[in-house]
């Protein structure tokens, strides 16, 4: 949803500065993902969202919650959250966040999706490549969905490679249907 991470995005870069000028980016990432992981717990998921609790007290309780896991600076970002009424971007403020580490870590971060199971050599030729390409250090991981029939499907940041047979598959239906 673009709108959500336009939202999140000042926050995102603002925690991003402070983490980096701190030298603890890793200490923040680890901030981040407890309070998205605990956000996105369904009970809190509608806490967050309930119109008939004030935003303070939604802060507190989410700040109750994570307990000793956050620091006195990560307590004050929940609460300039909760002032602003944007508690419910702290997601995307974790994912944009994790962009920019990345980014400034120079390292890329992808998926491949594949009918089968890749062989290390596999794994090993397309980490070099894209290392190449994308001038980083790629963390591959990989998994198995035996919808795509053969190929594979690579997301390397925004970017998506299909080469999957059924997504050549539905690209063909898509110009027989156009025609």
């Amino acid at each position: 949803m673009a709108e959500v991470a336009t939202l999140a995005r000042p926050y995102a870069k603002a925690v991003f500065e402070i983490a980096k000028g701190a030298n603890a980016l890793d200490h923040w990432s680890r901030m981040l993902d407890v309070l998205g992981s605990v956000a996105e717990i369904p009970k809190i998921r509608r806490l967050l969202d309930s119109p008939d609790l004030p935003d303070e007290q939604k802060a507190f309780r989410l700040l109750e919650i994570c307990g000793d896991e956050l620091d006195d600076r990560a307590r004050k970002t929940v609460q300039v959250l909760a002032h602003n009424k944007r508690l419910d971007v702290i997601e995307e403020i974790r994912e944009q966040f994790e962009e920019l580490k990345a980014q400034d870590e120079k390292v890329l971060d992808v998926e491949v999706i594949s009918a089968y199971p890749l062989t290390s050599e596999q794994q090993d030729r397309i980490q070099s490549a894209l290392g190449q390409r994308y001038q980083r250090e790629v963390n591959l991981s990989s998994r198995v969905d035996r919808q795509l029939l053969g190929g594979a499907v690579i997301r390397a940041g925004d970017t998506v490679i299909d080469g999957s047979v059924r997504g050549k598959l539905d690209k063909l239906a898509e110009t027989l249907q156009r025609t």
